[in-house]
């Protein structure tokens, strides 16, 4: 009768009801699946973005990396760079080249981050290591998204194996401070201080009262110095008024050359494939200087 749905068209009507459905779910899922493809052309604006993208990603995938990205001084992988077109980070250059993916860090490039994502890109922003859990994290996240994730799980291996070989490597806890250029010291509550902790050192930032970061006057390290100081490789030779300080009578006097562990600056100003060679380099640092 005409208004009135029979027991076979009523199962009619729900078959549809569940094909119409099940159809949504799949244009759903193809459309998600679709936003997350492998991405196939790359860019990174920042240094530290550049190194885990030429450590995870393949060469094919990657559009671009930062200009920094081929200074040996500076990059852990400049000769993985080598041959990779360079940008200077411009976000009209960025758009230009069409990429599917963008990497930048997290200061310094807002404005581009902005304009970038306004414009429909696709970016992912990565800060500094703030702990190696941390670290971990963003490892998984970037290799996920490049399609390879067991390439993150091998890198995190490998630091986890360093991690394991220094373990307590440091007899009687001596203290230590990280001395960067211009008197800068970093805060606790960072990736190289949990490393040295780790390794057996009590760091020297709240004897400072410089807990949470900041400059450390010379008159304070003379008056009050660590058992250590960890300073860049480079900080040996006073070429401008950033290292100079090193060469300071005082400061040589209070932390002289035996007293003082050395890392190429390289190794430590990014997070990620050049974190277990950090690791080993301090790990050696310490076996031929501390007894």
């Amino acid at each position: 009768m005409p208004g009135i749905e029979t027991p076979t068209m009523l199962h009619r009507s729900v078959s549809c009801r569940a094909a119409l459905v099940l159809l949504s779910c799949l244009t759903l899922f193809s459309a998600g699946a679709q936003a997350q493809t492998r991405p196939v052309r790359v860019a990174s604006l920042n240094l530290c973005t550049d190194q885990l993208l030429l450590a995870l990603a393949d060469r094919s995938q990657i559009l671009s990396v930062s200009r920094l990205a081929a200074d040996m001084s500076l990059s852990f992988l400049a000769g993985k760079a080598a041959g990779v077109s360079r940008s200077d980070g411009g976000a009209e250059a960025v758009l230009f080249a069409n990429p599917d993916l963008v990497l930048t860090g997290t200061y310094g490039q807002q404005e581009q981050v902005a304009l970038l994502r306004r414009q429909g890109l696709e970016v992912l922003t990565f800060g500094p290591w703030t702990s190696l859990e941390d670290g971990r994290g963003q490892i998984r996240a970037l290799a996920r998204r490049l399609g390879h994730p067991e390439r993150g799980e091998d890198l995190i291996a490998q630091i986890d194996a360093s991690l394991d070989r220094v373990k307590a490597i440091v007899p009687r806890g001596p203290s230590i401070l990280v001395y960067e250029r211009g008197g800068w010291v970093m805060g606790a509550r960072s990736l190289l201080g949990e490393i040295l902790v780790h390794m057996g050192f009590r760091l020297h930032q709240e004897a400072l009262g410089l807990t949470h970061g900041g400059v450390a006057r010379l008159e304070a390290l003379v008056t009050t110095p660590p058992d250590f100081m960890l300073v860049d490789e480079a900080s040996s030779q006073a070429v401008d008024n950033g290292t100079a300080l090193f060469a300071h009578p005082a400061l040589t006097k209070a932390l002289p050359s035996n007293r003082r562990l050395a890392l190429p600056g390289r190794l430590t100003i990014c997070g990620g494939p050049s974190t277990p060679a950090a690791i080993d380099a301090l790990g050696a640092e310490v076996r031929a200087r501390i007894r």
